[in-house]
């Protein structure tokens, strides 16, 4: 799974580089490179999303934290 998103985040690195010639000479293009800085922003997310260890995000999140009021700010 993440040897497939690095390999299609590459993918979309070579498409950016190949667009980026032709960004302001044609429309289409400036949409298709814009298209392509999404996926690749996704993929990045998704790679960033399974690199996460859940079991750790879970007990974190079980724990209580004590929330920050405004008027702890103003405290000398």
């Amino acid at each position: 799974m993440k040897k497939e998103l690095t390999r299609f985040i590459r993918e979309k690195e070579i498409q950016l580089a190949k667009l980026k010639e032709h960004v302001e000479k044609s429309s289409v293009c400036s949409d298709l490179y814009n298209k392509v800085v999404l996926e690749k922003a996704i993929l990045k997310k998704e790679l960033e999303e399974s690199k996460k260890n859940k079991f750790f995000d879970g007990i974190k999140n079980l724990i209580p934290r004590k929330k920050t009021l405004i008027c702890d700010y103003f405290k000398k």
